[in-house]
């Protein structure tokens, strides 16, 4: 279980040179691992102002982050091993990148959320491969 406190501020605008500042955000989670308590404390920035999200909206949005963080570069990075890949010059990463991506689309287009062992079967499996690109 974990307890997120979220606090907001705008008292730093006009006084913060970082265009577009419109509030301040420490967000503190508290969870319990193994009999102890861990708290982390983290801090950001929006240029969202107040009238547009307020303190309940933006934990919304910083929840929302983390989906978008497990659900595709966690993935990409273990299932499809991009943080080994060596590929490192020129349009080359931003290429296999946006393979991944659309590998990853294609795969849950077809209803498929097990990535890793939809992966290794499609790796033996050149024909289903096919029949999932024509579609």
């Amino acid at each position: 279980m974990e307890i997120r406190v979220i606090e907001t501020s705008n008292r730093l605008v006009g006084h913060v040179d970082w265009p577009g500042f419109a509030q301040a955000i420490r967000l503190t989670r508290t969870r319990i691992l193994g009999g102890e308590r861990q708290t982390e404390i983290s801090y950001a920035i929006t240029s969202v102002d107040r009238e547009r999200a307020d303190a309940r909206d933006l934990l919304k949005f910083v929840r929302g982050h983390w989906g978008i963080e497990n659900r595709l570069h966690w993935v990409r990075d273990v299932a499809m091993g991009e943080d080994k890949c060596r590929a490192r010059t020129g349009a080359i990463p931003q290429n296999l990148a946006a393979l991944r991506n659309a590998t990853l689309t294609l795969v849950r287009a077809k209803g498929h959320n097990a990535i890793t062992s939809t992966l290794r079967r499609l790796a033996t499996k050149p024909m289903e491969i096919i029949s999932i690109l024509k579609h």
